[in-house]
């Protein structure tokens, strides 16, 4: 009897949780209360360029001290350059992420010069956007290792503090590559699907230990950052390729809200609802229906391939 109503009131607490997380959802951006982030460190991987540059200046406006880590010294300093023209307090480093001593190397660096990380955005990605057979070893490795293996270390280095202090925020932005495939993007898929699952282990462990660090994953489709340039979809009213802006300010809503995990567009959901359900043969006829099997056809990318 006591099993019985334990288990009860678990269902009980576990269906006004659903109904909690939906009314949520279904709040428009900017109607729920947002975290007061002025003062604290925001780590931003992948800062020199895309979403990483965008997120930073959106914490820049809210007060909060950049911490820049980017490959590509030059659009990092760009980033760093624009913060410090605004006034806020930024400091850059360039990082190599496919490798976990420079990881290690950086993250003492950073914690002598400014000290703990209050969030840290795991952003940094790149693709190569070819099929399995056509793709050289050493990117498929690379790939792993920027877009995988690195949330590892970043993580080990600055989680700690956070645990000390039993407040702070990992933020992983995966894509929707994390949780289908998609013919061409082999490798991005496998790193992605190992970002999503970083990220809902790491959410168990927190769990486990009863501490009050937020995490949040974000799973986007093709973003027009030019790291998909020529990713075409066949429905773009339901899969759009979207606008940077628009992203960043989802992701935004999603950080200060403490929202576990975004999906973007929103019919994103609808498909992973019923990927969880439909056999492997049907979901393939409607990825072809709706283009995604050849979404990478006409694939160009950018030169630096940096998110």
């Amino acid at each position: 009897m006591e099993e019985f109503l334990e288990s009860l009131f678990v269902t009980l607490k576990a269906i006004l949780l659903l109904i909690i997380s939906t009314i949520r959802n279904l709040f428009p951006t900017g109607w729920l209360p947002r975290k007061d982030v002025r003062g604290q460190t925001v780590l931003v991987t992948g800062a020199g360029s895309g979403l990483g540059r965008l997120m930073s200046y959106e914490f820049g406006k809210l007060g909060a001290r950049l911490v820049l880590w980017d490959i590509n010294e030059e659009g990092n300093k760009t980033t760093l350059a624009e913060l410090e023209s605004r006034g806020v307090e930024a400091k850059a480093y360039t990082v190599d992420l496919s490798d976990y001593k420079e990881i290690n190397r950086t993250a003492d660096l950073v914690k002598k010069e400014v000290g703990k990380v209050d969030i840290l955005i795991n952003n940094a990605g790149i693709v190569t956007g070819k099929k399995l057979l056509q793709c050289p070893d050493e990117l498929m490795i690379k790939t792993m290792a920027v877009n995988t293996n690195a949330l590892f270390f970043t993580t080990k280095n600055f989680l700690p503090a956070m645990l000390e202090q039993n407040k702070g925020h990992i933020v992983t932005i995966a894509s929707m590559a994390g949780k289908c495939g998609v013919a061409g993007l082999v490798d991005y898929c496998a790193s992605k699907h190992g970002a999503v699952g970083f990220n809902d282990s790491l959410a168990s462990e927190l769990y486990s230990l009863k501490k009050d660090v937020k995490t949040t994953v974000v799973c986007p489709i093709y973003i027009n950052t030019g790291m998909f340039d020529g990713a075409q979809t066949r429905w773009p009213t339901l899969l759009p390729i979207m606008e940077p802006e628009f992203v960043v300010d989802c992701i935004m809503e999603a950080v200060l809200t403490d929202r576990a995990f975004l999906a973007l567009p929103k019919f994103s959901y609808i498909f992973m609802a019923l990927a969880g359900l439909l056999p492997t043969e049907v979901i393939s006829l409607y990825g072809d229906h709706f283009g995604i099997t050849h979404s990478m056809d006409h694939f160009k990318g950018r030169q630096s391939r940096r998110a």
